[in-house]
This record gives structure tokens, sequence and C-alpha cells, in this order.
């Protein structure tokens, strides 16, 4: 069994990880297609300040089969455009975005975990 207090750990480790990434997804891509006048308004709703950095992340980072089950949704205008973020970005970018994402859900799956256990008092 994992002590809790390890797995706090390594949720704090991810977190700084994914807050790393953030920032440097942030200023290296999401600032270049903001100033891009072609994907400026591609880059989906921001509901709060730094909310597109999440969703061209998001987009960049969706299984093909995902990115059409929501392209098909009423609600397809909240995210970023996909196709066009493709065309504006390199490869380095897609990288980019790929480990940021997997970092973003990883720390907040893993406090999810955290909860669960806290709940069910499995780990003291």
């Amino acid at each position: 069994m994992i002590d809790s207090t390890i797995l706090v750990g390594i949720i704090i480790l991810f977190v700084l990880v994914t807050g790393f990434f953030f920032v440097t997804f942030g200023q290296v891509t999401v600032r270049k297609l903001r100033k891009n006048p072609a994907t400026k308004d591609k880059l989906g709703v921001e509901f709060a300040s730094g909310w597109d950095i999440l969703n061209v992340a998001g987009a960049l980072s969706t299984p093909k089969w995902l990115r059409q089950r929501f392209s098909r949704s009423k609600l397809s205008f909240l995210v970023a455009d996909y196709q066009t973020l493709y065309e504006n970005t390199s490869c380095f970018d897609r990288v980019l975005a790929r480990i940021f994402w997997g970092f973003y859900v990883a720390s907040g799956l893993l406090m999810v975990i955290l909860l669960m256990n806290n709940a069910i008092a499995l780990l003291y």
C-alpha cells in the first residue's frame, strides 16, 4: 500500500510540472496563435483569463474520434478549431501541447484518487 503522504507529494510534483508547462505552452505557442489574425478567433471560448491555453492544448491532444464527436455537438463553438490550429503550429508545439495536457489530466486524476481514498479511508 502507498502511504497517502507519498501520494500528496506526487500530486504536488505533478501540479508544479503542470504549472511550468502551462506557462511555457502559453508563452511559446498560444501567444503566437493570439497574434496571428487567422487563428485569433479560433481558440475557443475563454471563460477566464488563460482558458484559451487549455482549449488549444486540449484540441491538439484530443484523439481524432473524439474531435469528430465534439464537432457534431451543439456546443462545438466552445472548443478550439483543430484544423486551423494544426495548420498554424509546428511539431514541437503539438508535442508540447500533449506533454502539458498529459500532466494536466494526470494531476487532476491523482487529486480525484486522493479524495476518493480519503472518503473510503483506505490509506492513513
